[in-house]
């Protein structure tokens, strides 16, 4: 599924509307270039998972986490990290959990110690704005897709 997008404001509604679909546990995984909106998308799903406060992008962190009602959020951005081990002194398996969103940026740099996405979510930089492209990587995935799909605009 591919989304053609105008400016951060629908970036940022786009990923409100898609935070309607998601399940629970689910792992998101946004790829683009710097300054492509992946922390603007992340920043829109949460707040419509019920988020109301700050949305920090976590480039020093590594790992923010978000508790909200029904769930944990995790937003990771892996840009700075070294070496796929460090995730292990950063307490990764003890944050996945059965409640638990996973939003995680430069996923590459996680390979073979992050859990498989569901969703992964290409952002390019086009002439007017951004194309989304959308694949679902599991049957949850698929069911994201679909779910998102049906929904009115």
């Amino acid at each position: 599924m591919e989304i053609e997008l105008l400016d951060p404001e629908q970036q940022s509604a786009f990923g409100a509307r898609l935070a309607e679909c998601l399940p629970v546990p689910c792992v998101l995984f946004l790829e683009g270039d710097l300054g492509a909106g992946k922390t603007t998308l992340t920043r829109g799903i949460l707040r419509g998972l019920g988020h109301v406060g700050p949305v920090r992008s976590p480039t020093y962190t590594l790992i923010e986490p978000y508790d909200l009602a029904r769930l944990q959020v995790y937003h990771l951005d892996l840009y700075r990290l070294g070496d796929p081990e460090e995730l292990e002194y950063l307490g990764l398996r003890d944050l996945m959990r059965d409640d638990a969103i996973w939003i995680v940026e430069w996923p590459e740099r996680g390979t073979g110690l992050l859990p498989p996405s569901d969703l992964r979510i290409r952002i390019a930089n086009v002439t007017e704005g951004r194309r989304l492209t959308l694949i679902s990587e599991t049957a949850r995935g698929a069911g994201i897709l679909q779910v998102f799909g049906e929904r009115p605009n």
